[in-house]
This record gives C-alpha cells, structure tokens and sequence, in this order.
C-alpha cells in the first residue's frame, strides 16, 4: 500500500524523500473535455502534482444539493490525473478566495444572519460540516493510500489574514479526520509572523504563499514550522487583472529565477497557476480595498500556460528550471493549429422588454438581491416618479443603468463611488434601473454582501418607495433560457445594422471541423454572450480583456448559434471569431 506523510526534513513518499512540483490548475475553470489535455501538459513542464480548490458555491447552489455534473465532476479530474501518473492536492476551503465569486461561500450561506462566517459559531460549522462531507466522499477513496493520487488536504485558506479562531481551524480538521482523511492536512498563508501564527495549528503542516524573495520568506515560515518540509503551496508566478485597469503581467524570465532560487533552497511548490483558465459565466469575483474592482472573465492569470492551452515563454523557461530539480519528459506539447478568423452577422435582435424572463414582485421599500432570489446576473428595478431631483441610494452593487419611460438617463457605477444622479426637472413616469452584479467580493470582510440596489433610496431627500423588483433570467437549468431564443426566433431577419441596448441579438454560423477560438469584442458595448447555450462570460468596451475564449469542444461541427445580451450598445449586429487572445490593455 502506497504511503504519503511528512518527515523530519522532507515529504516521504512510500518512506522516501519526495519533493513535490505540484501547479494549481482549478476544474472548474476548464471545460472538462480539455482537463486531460491541461493535465498532461503539465506533467510535460514538469511536473509531478496537480493542485485545486473545490468551490463550495458551485456544487451547493442550495443547502443539501451538492453537484458532480458537468464542470463540477471532481472524481473524474481527479481520476484524469491518477491516469497521468501524478499526484494531487485537494483545497476545499471551505472558504477558497482564487478571484471566484464571494470567495466560494454560498449565497444562501452568505445571506443568513444567523451565520457567522469563517467562524466555530455551531450555525455556521453545521453547514460547513454537510459540504465537507459531500467532499470527502469523493477524496477519501482517492488518498495515494487507496491507490488514488490524493496526498495533501488543506484547511481553510490563508486564514491568518482574516481571524484567529483556533477552535475553528480545531473544529475543521476533526471533521476531516472523522470523515477519513489520512494524508497530511497543511495550511497556506502569507509569511508573515502574525498570519502564520493565526493561520494554522501545530498539528497542521504550514506552508506559504508568496512569488518572490524566497529565501527571506522561507526563513520567515521555518520560524513557524521548525521541522519538516518547506513548500511554498501558492508560488505566484502571475497575477489577474480587474475591468478597467491594465492587463498585469510578470516577467517570464524574473519568474523562472525566482523559482530557481526556490527550488535551490529545497522547498516543494506549487505553481499558482500553472493554468489560470476561465471565469465563465458569472463567477468571476471582486477585489474591494476601499474601492470595488471586478474581475474580468480571463483567468489567463499570465500562467505558464496560457487560457486557451497554448505553452508561453514561461512555461519554457520553467520546464527548464524543473529539469534541474526532477525528471522532465522528451516529450513536448504539440504545436498549436490555428483556425481561420471569420465574421458572422446577427441577423435577429429582440429588446430585453419583449422578452418575459423578469417575473416582478411589489415591495414598499426598496429589495436587495437576495430579496429577489439571485445573487448573480442581472436584476430589474422600477418605480414611478412625478417629478425630477437628486436621486440617491445608500450604495449601487454593482452597475445600474437607468431609464426613464425607456429613454437612458445615466449610469451608476459602484467602481467610481457612484451613489447619486440628478433627474430631469421635468421627469415623470416610470424610472427602472438594469442592475448589474458584477462578482462576489472574494477577499477581506465585504465577502457574501448582498448585491443589487442598497436602501434607503431617496429623491429630493424624500423617501422613494413602491417598487417592482426582479431577477433577469438569462438562464434556465445552467443554459441560455429558453424564452430568449423563442423571443429571437419569433423576430424578423434583417441586415445588422447598430444595435442599441439592453437587447439580445442572435446569429448563426457552420462550421466544418472545430478549434479552439476566440471571440473578438470590439465594437461591442457591455454584455455576456452564449455559445450553443453555454456562457462564454462577459465583455466590456473598458478592457483590458478584448475577446473571449471559446472552447472547441462547446462548438459543433455543423450549425452553431451565437446569442449576445448587450446592455449598451454596438455599432453594428455583427461578430468576428479569431485564432489568439486579446487581453490588451485598459480603455484610455
């Protein structure tokens, strides 16, 4: 029977040194037909581990659901990487940052007051206690003891930077213990003295998170973990990029040294990331230190390999770097084949008012999302006013887009502080606002707030009340909904001219065999778009993202529908598919 546990100096694999050379590489930002292809080239930087989160929001939607469809099928991503002949690092959180939506907690644990999050408060160790269960029945069985290539587990995550509530870390490792897992339990933080004390237990194996000055940090963790391994478990070779600002990237060359310097001290790693991926549909998460950044779609991340799969200049480089600490394979990854670019026109437009997916609901005072059901997507708000002034809300979560009797009005962005717009002196009718939500704070104490419109809302000073509220649904079961593509269909086909927003417009195209592609956004406005039902994600005329990576496997050979939700505007209804990404820089 294989065995996995940590020495005086070293992880030992079956009672031998073992360094492990793991890159993070999330499932649930890969299209599942492309993890075998993610995984094999990494084996071939070489590499010998694969490391993911698991995202609590995703699998649980609802308290007692815990979903292995699709994207979220951990056992076959982890039996794809057994297959590949390396191990694996499985980090459940339950709190898991990674720049996805509030940080993987899940709306409806985020919205009960009685919970007090990242915490040994009973209500909220319940409902972390049933989603660790549901984790561990499938890892369990997949420990390197059980022939599977689980061999580290991790509690919590960075948990110094944000409390210091022992029993809590106490409380999540008994549970996993009772639920059977063997292999070591590691914690990550940053090397700092305070969070590597608050961030972890003395039985726990501490480990750090940093991209630089390994030497001096490493020296900083072996003061918190005198004895065995050093591993730097989230080794930052990257960074990603927020709407609106430029396209972060590091050097391939200054990376490749700083692991080198790493790796010469004899620490493990693992590469974050090795494979950044996507943001589909609406994941992607925020930054607020003050001020509320999204995230764009890309998780390029400016990892070794790229979001569409393609090796970079830094894969190369540390290829080359691992070779001097671990056996890398003659093989190298096959050249990638480009498809040629082409346009496709959008020939049916619909506005989202002809479209019945918002079901509006009465209240008095003014809802926030979770009062509307959804946390994520859109959510329509309107109310009748009789005369102009100073409108104001307490706070706009996250983009709201107003309209007065279907005429714009303004915008109000959460980014640029915005909480006030003047009406028109002669305004009267029916005001609505298209809010958009734009990602979960996924860092710091604004994790799991509520979204939409934040009350109280006044004009002129005056209370503004009597509203109708609810959520856009786009979607239906996962997929584009239904109603959207009926509303198309029922339209008439025209040239595409301009487009004015918030519409939906749909097209269609052939293809003869499929590739990877990207989808170009330029001309285009604000909005999301859906791939044969599948969502690609959103764009912004802001950038730095430019196109949006469409993978082969979501397009068809034969007809393939394209349907775009812009809630600005486009000079003309037509689209263009491209070979290479485009994460650009940010709007001037």
């Amino acid at each position: 029977m294989p065995t996995f546990s940590i020495g005086d100096t070293d992880f030992l694999l079956d009672g031998s040194p073992y360094r492990v050379l793991a890159g993070a590489l999330h499932y649930f930002r890969v299209h599942p037909d492309q993890w075998a292809d993610r995984i094999h080239k990494a084996r071939l930087m070489g590499l010998n581990t694969i490391e993911t989160y698991v995202p609590w929001n995703e699998h649980s939607p609802s308290r007692g659901e815990f979903r292995t469809d699709g994207q979220l099928d951990l056992a076959r991503f982890l039996e794809l990487v057994h297959a590949e002949g390396m191990h694996a690092i499985v980090r459940p959180g339950p709190y898991i940052c990674a720049e996805w939506t509030d940080g993987g907690l899940p709306g409806w644990l985020t919205a009960d007051p009685a919970m007090v999050l990242r915490t040994s408060d009973p209500a909220y160790l319940e409902a972390v206690s049933e989603y660790l269960r549901s984790v561990y029945e499938i890892v369990v069985p997949r420990q390197v003891q059980h022939g599977g290539p689980v061999i580290l587990v991790q509690i919590e995550n960075e948990y110094g930077a944000y409390g210091s509530d022992s029993d809590y870390l106490r409380a999540l490792t008994s549970l996993t213990r009772e639920q059977g897992i063997e292999v070591p339990l590691t914690t990550v933080d940053q090397p700092t003295d305070a969070m590597l004390s608050h961030g972890s237990l003395d039985e726990l194996h501490r480990t750090g998170s940093f991209g630089s000055r390994a030497t001096e940090r490493l020296a900083t963790l072996r003061r918190h973990q005198p004895t065995g391994p050093l591993m730097c478990s989230e080794f930052w070779c990257g960074w990603f990029d927020a709407w609106g600002a430029p396209h972060r990237t590091t050097s391939a060359a200054d990376s490749a040294r700083e692991l080198d310097e790493l790796l010469a001290a004899g620490a493990s790693v693992n590469i974050y990331m090795f494979h950044g991926g996507t943001n589909f549909g609406f994941t992607s998460g925020a930054d607020d230190k003050g001020t509320y950044r999204p995230n764009i779609t890309s998780y390029d991340y400016d990892a070794p390999l790229a979001e569409d799969g393609t090796p970079t200049e830094k894969y190369w480089r540390f290829r080359d770097v691992l070779a001097k600490y671990g056996p890398v394979p003659d093989e190298r990854p096959a050249e990638r084949v480009d498809a040629p670019a082409f346009t496709v026109a959008l020939d049916r437009s619909v506005p989202l008012r002809s479209v019945p997916i918002v079901v509006g609901t009465s209240f008095e005072q003014l809802p926030d999302a979770r009062q509307l059901g959804s946390s994520r997507g859109f959510a329509l708000y309107s109310t009748e006013v009789a005369h102009g002034g100073l409108l104001a809300f307490a706070e706009v979560r996250d983009r709201a887009q107003l309209f007065l009797d279907g005429s714009p009005v303004g915008i109000l962005n959460r980014d640029h502080h915005d909480r006030m717009i003047p009406l028109p002196p002669q305004a009267q009718g029916e005001l609505t606002l298209l809010v958009e939500f734009m990602g979960g704070v996924n860092y710091g104490p604004r994790i799991g707030e509520a979204k939409g419109l934040i009350g109280p809302v006044t004009l002129d000073g005056e209370p503004l009340t009597d509203w109708t509220a609810g959520s856009v649904a786009l979607e239906d079961g996962g997929s584009l909904n239904p109603a959207i593509r009926v509303a198309l269909e029922a339209s008439a086909a025209d040239a595409p001219g301009p487009l004015s927003g918030p519409a939906f417009a749909r097209g269609t195209f052939t293809l003869g065999e499929t590739h990877d592609l990207h989808l170009d956004t330029h001309g285009w406005g604000k909005g999301v778009v859906w791939l044969n039902g599948f969502n690609l994600g959103r764009y912004w005329s802001r950038g730095p993202q430019r196109t949006l990576f469409v993978p082969a496997p979501v397009l068809r050979e034969g007809a393939n529908e394209i349907v775009v939700f812009e809630t600005a505007g486009a000079a003309s209804a037509t689209v263009r598919f491209v070979a290479r990404p485009n994460l650009g820089s940010a709007e001037a």
